[in-house]
């Protein structure tokens, strides 16, 4: 059975001493919570990474990054490398999120670099697609994420394809209040697991994790989660609150104890 992956985007929110009090105050409501169904990841900002890793170094917390560079090294000021992520501890990293791709211009080739960089220095990506209001409502929704997973796994071989997961962030759901319902979540990640299953094969496919990520909350996490084809959240504005960011990982264990 696929394991339920719950991981926070705290995006440019928490200074230092916020990101680490935030962090011991979801260690301190764990305390006793053993997770078997669960893998809950924090994704803080670059200067909190390592003192976040500090405080969550022997916990069932995972760290992970929120963007990287595709290049190894150099004249790229303001950047961050894999090395330089896997150095301060983290084992995940978002690449591809709407944000970037709107703000920053990132591009689906580009996602597909950052992909690459990522495994060869041993971070698993989440990597994001989702369609804007617009597209959804012409009809093209399916047709915009076939081309984002498509041209993320483009030339990559199976064995890249494995360490992946997807996010699927519908673009008019994040921060917005606006949420997929949770067939609509369904239908688009059945396609997605389509579209791995054409990359990778069968059993790659029935392991691969899909995310959901548009305004996941306590309140729909549960309707949510119980599709056969949501393997977890990527979580927003309810990770930068320790009892939110909870109650959807305790939801998401309790589905995962009951498959």
């Amino acid at each position: 059975m696929r394991p339920f992956i719950i991981a926070g985007n705290w995006k440019m929110n928490t200074t230092l001493s916020e990101a680490e009090a935030l962090v011991r105050e979801m260690c301190r409501d764990l305390e006793g919570n053993t997770l078997t169904h669960v893998q809950m990841v924090v994704c803080p900002p670059f200067i909190s990474l390592h003192s976040v890793h500090e405080i969550i170094r022997d916990t069932e917390i995972a760290l992970g990054a929120q963007n990287m560079n595709e290049h190894d090294a150099g004249a790229y000021t303001g950047e961050i490398s894999a090395a330089m992520l896997r150095s301060a501890g983290c084992e995940y990293v978002i690449i591809g999120h709407s944000e970037r791709r709107k703000y920053f211009h990132e591009t689906d080739e580009l996602v597909n670099v950052k992909i690459r960089k990522a495994v060869e220095h041993g971070l698993r990506p989440i990597v994001c697609v989702g369609e804007l209001l617009e597209e959804r409502e012409s009809g093209a929704t399916v047709e915009v994420v076939s081309r984002q997973v498509r041209g993320a796994f483009s030339g990559l071989g199976a064995d890249h394809v494995r360490t992946c997961i997807i996010a699927y962030e519908p673009v008019w759901a994040i921060g917005t209040g606006r949420t997929a319902t949770p067939e609509q979540a369904q239908e688009v990640h059945e396609v997605i697991r389509g579209l791995v299953r054409e990359s990778a094969g069968d059993e790659i496919a029935n392991q691969f994790v899909i995310q959901y990520g548009g305004s996941m909350k306590p309140e729909n996490a549960g309707d949510l989660l119980n599709q056969p084809d949501v393997d977890g959240g990527l979580i927003g504005g309810a990770s930068l609150k320790a009892d939110s960011f909870l109650a959807i990982v305790q939801a998401a264990e309790s589905i995962g104890r009951e498959r």
